[in-house]
């Protein structure tokens, strides 16, 4: 499947030039029209007009073009309207049946289209138009039911599928007059793809059709076989249904029940479809013929039942009751096969006119009734609260597009279908964005995603992906995935992949962090390095698991970065199973570091450079940046935790757990800027917040956040701003900058409470 642009009317073929029909074909043409505009006596003078100046424009834009069999390509149009007008829809859905290839084929724009026409017309034209440049060419039925279920979502309108539904059932009847190379791929497709779509939505007449051309050029030479056979089987048993008929309209007539009985043979593509499936004969199947016994009320279906019954012995097991249980696609019957003369069994469907309509032209009955009987009786007739419901809409909006977003909802699950650039259609939940799609195909391109392209354009990564779009991820191998992803992505197999990886990685730097640590802390017992994980040093390692109760050295390790154990009390057991095992302390180093200890107060300092990821975290209450002093925290479960020094938090925190500190420093060479917020308070006034935002810009300052509180205005505003800068210097610029406008009153660097510096 691949979203292409080609003709909407695959059958077609035009071609283009001087205009080369004959009168007589330009005559049928003409004539064809007035068939469709005498089919037209449900719409008021007003919208026959409308249709008629639809005709004209599509006429003219299609001038020269003509079908494979000659015909002006104008009697494509007509024929599709006129399938529309059989289903009673509007004036506006004839009005784009007869110009859905305008904008595809002919080069009228949709802005064209409004101006003319009105933006209603121009929106279905268009959606046909979208509906058109997607092919599908998989015979794999899970893709088939994908790509059914992405043309119903894209469809707006329910309009849109039933000109749609209009268009293909021209072209399949015209098939013949294309290349014979070219049949099995529309008919495949029309198979798979658009007789399922008029069958779901309850257009039973037009879903047999679709089937049996389908058949007749997917197997041209069984369908000639069976068409034969059903021809002479029909001629046989024309006696016999005369007598069956008969028989139900004199038990009718002798109970005073009222009935319209309508024979019902079965399709050629169900017959074929059946042989096939149950290794049938064309003589074993028994159930070709059957009647519709349509009678005026819900309850008489009930007693035409009891009547048949009476009458025939009903077959076991071949009684459905879809009045009480109505199919999803609304359609209602009672279903009875019996023995009828002769041993012939004889299927009968029970069921009433408002029943009848709703099975043959499914939704497209809702026009029906809106155009003829919309009262609330006949909505009552239609016996399923479901299409009770879509009546009810229709009277009271006259909206087809609200009405087509309730049918959905019965239709298919809440989810949106987009193709992978190689036409692969993945389905994903509603809201889905860039990534969702990324982990869908692989939890690699996921993790190493780094930016999309939807349609050929470059968007986001949260943006959310709409029917029909073909994305493009761009990965990098150097990418992980950004715990901010958590926030956007909807479906659940993102989410687990993200939360593991970040976990994973989480758990790989933590366990760097503590071999830093612990290493740091054996320095300050005199011994230069930890021991190597080897053979040689492996017990040494077991003694000291044993002591601390972890399974293995890299549980170790990762506990101490992330603060569960104390580097300093590991360390004094670690180096005393050294000496134990013959290691020398250094002296020196010793002498050094304990004097270094003694005078910061703490063991040896880590460098930080901002290069560190989810190991180290610098405290969201104070935001230390280079040039203050900082202090190490490591908080339980969360690595180590970077403070300024002075602040209100960390030293609380080092009254009551002063053992879970370490020093730390700036490096002289920083890898990035660091978070820090400020308070700007203003006078109010036009573009203060334009001014602010320009100064703080000139300063070389990023703005990552800015709120400015819920109360109503006053004279004077905080507007608090988290910004990133360089360092203490840095931050200091920024300041100056802000406070030489005129409306700036103060800017200060945010405190939170006892925290001064």
């Amino acid at each position: 499947m691949k979203a292409v642009s080609h003709p909407s009317a695959p059958v077609a073929h035009k071609s283009h030039g001087p205009t080369r029909a004959s009168a007589a074909a330009a005559k049928a043409a003409a004539a064809s029209f007035a068939a469709l505009t005498a089919s037209l006596d449900y719409l008021d003078a007003a919208s026959i007009e409308h249709v008629r100046q639809a005709y004209r424009f599509a006429d003219e834009a299609h001038l020269g073009q003509l079908r494979s069999n000659g015909e002006p390509y104008i009697t494509h149009p007509i024929a599709v309207a006129a399938q529309c007008a059989q289903w009673r829809l509007d004036a506006q859905a004839l009005m784009a049946a007869l110009l859905h290839d305008v904008i595809e084929d002919c080069g009228v724009s949709k802005p064209e289209l409004i101006e003319r026409f009105g933006a209603p017309v121009a929106e279905l034209v268009d959606g046909l138009t979208k509906l058109d440049r997607l092919h599908f060419n998989t015979r794999e039925e899970n893709q088939a039911e994908s790509f059914r279920k992405m043309l119903l979502a894209m469809a707006r309108d329910v309009r849109v599928i039933l000109i749609k539904l209009a268009d293909r059932s021209h072209n399949m009847r015209t098939l013949a007059d294309v290349p014979h190379e070219k049949w099995e791929r529309t008919a495949r497709e029309t198979l798979d793809i658009y007789a399922p779509i008029a069958h779901r939505l309850g257009l039973n007449q037009s879903y047999r059709e679709l089937q049996d051309l389908s058949l007749r050029h997917l197997h041209p030479w069984r369908y000639e076989i069976l068409s034969r056979a059903l021809l002479k089987a029909r001629s046989r048993t024309r006696d016999l249904l005369q007598k069956v008929q008969r028989q139900v309209e004199s038990a009718f007539a002798a109970e005073g029940l009222s009935l319209r009985l309508a024979g019902r043979e079965k399709s050629l593509f169900s017959i074929f479809e059946k042989m096939k499936q149950k290794h049938l004969s064309f003589a074993q199947v028994t159930d070709i013929y059957g009647f519709r016994v349509i009678v005026p009320q819900s309850l008489d279906c009930y007693t035409s039942l009891g009547i048949l019954h009476q009458l025939y012995k009903p077959v076991p097991g071949k009684f459905k009751d879809h009045i009480a249980i109505a199919k999803l696609n609304g359609y209602q019957s009672l279903h009875t096969t019996v023995v009828g003369p002769a041993g012939v069994s004889v299927e009968f469907q029970v069921r009433t006119e408002a029943m009848d309509v709703v099975a043959e032209s499914g939704v497209a009955a809702h026009w029906l009734y809106k155009s003829s009987e919309g009262d609330a009786a006949t909505a009552d007739r239609l016996g399923t609260q479901w299409l009770q419901s879509l009546l009810d809409i229709q009277q009271e909006t006259r909206d087809a597009a609200e009405f087509w977003d309730h049918v959905k909802v019965d239709l298919f699950s809440d989810a949106v279908y987009v193709f992978t650039p190689k036409s692969q259609i993945m389905t994903l939940p509603r809201g889905a964005t860039v990534v969702d799609f990324a982990y869908a195909i692989h939890s690699k391109i996921g993790d190493r995603t780094v930016a999309a392209k939807v349609n050929g354009e470059q968007v986001p990564l949260r943006t959310e992906l709409k029917n029909g779009d073909v994305v493009e991820i761009i990965t990098a191998t150097v990418s992980e995935p950004n715990p901010a992803w958590l926030t956007f992505v909807r479906s659940g197999r993102a989410r687990s992949k993200i939360r593991h990886h970040l976990k994973t990685q989480a758990h790989a730097e933590s366990q760097g962090l503590g071999e830093t640590l612990l290493a740091h802390a054996l320095r300050a017992e005199g011994i230069e390095e930890l021991p190597a994980a080897d053979a040689l040093n492996q017990p040494i390692w077991d003694k000291l698991l044993r002591f601390t109760g972890n399974r293995n050295r890299t549980e170790l390790l990762t506990e101490i970065g992330l603060g569960r154990r104390i580097a300093s009390i590991v360390a004094k057991r670690l180096a005393m199973l050294m000496i134990e095992g013959g290691a020398k302390p250094n002296a020196l180093l010793l002498t050094r570091e304990r004097y270094s200890a003694l005078e910061q107060g703490l063991q040896p300092a880590l460098v930080l450079d901002g290069s560190e990821n989810t190991s180290v975290k610098y405290a969201p209450c104070c935001r230390p940046i280079p040039g203050e002093g900082i202090v190490g925290y490591l908080g339980r479960g969360e690595g180590l935790i970077v403070h300024a020094s002075d602040c209100a938090v960390a030293i609380r925190l080092q009254h009551k757990d002063s053992e879970r500190f370490t020093a730390v420093e700036w490096s002289d060479e920083l890898q990035r800027s660091f978070e820090t917020g400020i308070v700007v308070t203003v006078a109010n006034g036009k573009g203060v917040l334009a001014r602010v935002a320009a100064a703080l810009a000139a300063a070389e300052v990023d703005i990552n956040h800015v709120d400015m509180g819920d109360e109503e205005a006053q004279e004077a505003t905080d507007l608090r701003f988290v910004i990133t800068v360089r360092d203490r210097s840095h931050l200091e610029l920024a300041l100056q900058k802000l406070k030489r406008i005129p409306a700036v009153l103060s800017a200060a660097r945010s405190k939170p409470q006892g925290f001064s510096g």
